[in-house]
C-alpha cells in the first residue's frame, strides 16, 4: 500500500511539473524552467564541429539581437509585448551561453550591451530593423514578426547541421519560442486591423504556426495572452503593406520594399 501511494505521488508531482511548464511557456519564459528536463545534461556532451560551434556563437548573437531590438522598441513605442518578449529573448541567450560554456566556446564580449554587435553584419542589421521600427507602431510589430521568422528559419538551419542531442535539444526549446512570439506580434497586428503576410518563411508554414494547433502543440491564444493588455487597443493607422526592412544578407532582409515573402532566408542568406 506504501508503494503504492509513493507512487502516486510521484504521478502527481510529474503531472504538477508538467502544468508548470506548460505555464512558464505561456508566458513567453521557456528557459530556464526548473521542472522541465535540462537538455544540455552532461550525458550529451560530444565534440563539436566547426559548423556546430559557429551555430552556437551566432545565435547567441542572433538571439540577443532580438533582445535588442525589443528593448529599443519598447522605448520608442511603449507596447508591452516588445518587453515582455525582450524578458524572453534573454531566456534564450542563456540557454545559448550555457552550451557555450559546457563546450569551452568564446562567447562575444559585447553580450552586454544593448545595440553593440561583435557580427559586424547583425550589427548593420540591428541598425537598420531598429530604423525601421521606429517609423510607427505598425512597422515595429512586423519588425518584430520578421525577427521571429528569420530565427525560425536560421534555427532549421542551425539544427540541420547539428547531431548533438543537447544542441538540438536547446534548438527546439528556442524555436517553440520564436514560434510564440510570432504569434504573439501578429495578434498585435491584428487588433491594428492589419493581416500579417509571411516575410521570410513559405506563407504556408507561417499559416500553420498562427493556426489553432501547430507541431509544437501551442494555440494562437498564446500571442493574445503574451500580447497582454496590449490587444484591443483598437486599429491604429500605419503601413499595412510588407515590412521594406533591408540587411546585408539572406532573403528576409534583402530585396525591394515587399519583397520579403517566400524568399526561404534568413538572416545568414
Amino acid at each position: 500500500m506504501r508503494k503504492k501511494l509513493v507512487g502516486f505521488g510521484l504521478l502527481v508531482l510529474g503531472l504538477f511539473g508538467l502544468v508548470i511548464g506548460g505555464a512558464a511557456a505561456y508566458r513567453g519564459t521557456l528557459w530556464p524552467n526548473p521542472e522541465a528536463p535540462q537538455t544540455y545534461a552532461d550525458e550529451y556532451s560530444a565534440p563539436l564541429s566547426d559548423d556546430e560551434a559557429s551555430g552556437l556563437i551566432y545565435m547567441v548573437e542572433e538571439e540577443k539581437l532580438a533582445r535588442d531590438v525589443y528593448l529599443t522598441l519598447y522605448n520608442e513605442t511603449g507596447l508591452e509585448v516588445f518587453e515582455r518578449i525582450a524578458e524572453s529573448e534573454q531566456t534564450h541567450m542563456d540557454a545559448v551561453l550555457s552550451l557555450i560554456g559546457k563546450y569551452n566556446l568564446t562567447a562575444p564580449a559585447t553580450l552586454d550591451q544593448v545595440g553593440v554587435f561583435q557580427n559586424e553584419e547583425l550589427q548593420s542589421i540591428y541598425n537598420q530593423l531598429v530604423e525601421q521600427g521606429s517609423r510607427s507602431e505598425v512597422d515595429a510589430l512586423k519588425v518584430g514578426a520578421l525577427i521571429e521568422e528569420t530565427d525560425i528559419k536560421d534555427l532549421e538551419n542551425w539544427t540541420a547541421q547539428t547531431d548533438n542531442e543537447d544542441i538540438r535539444g536547446v534548438y527546439s526549446h528556442l524555436m517553440a519560442g520564436s514560434e510564440n512570439h510570432l504569434r504573439a506580434f501578429t495578434a498585435q497586428l491584428d487588433a491594428r486591423g492589419v493581416s500579417y503576410t509571411a516575410q521570410v518563411l513559405p506563407q504556408g508554414q507561417v499559416d500553420e504556426i498562427l493556426s489553432e494547433e501547430n507541431g509544437h502543440g501551442k494555440m494562437r491564444g498564446e500571442g493574445h495572452r503574451m500580447a497582454g493588455r496590449d490587444d484591443g487597443t483598437g486599429n491604429h493607422r500605419g503601413i499595412h503593406g510588407e515590412s521594406s526592412a533591408r540587411g546585408t544578407r539572406g532573403g528576409g532582409m534583402n530585396g525591394p520594399k515587399g519583397e520579403c515573402g517566400g524568399s526561404g532566408r534568413g538572416f545568414r542568406g
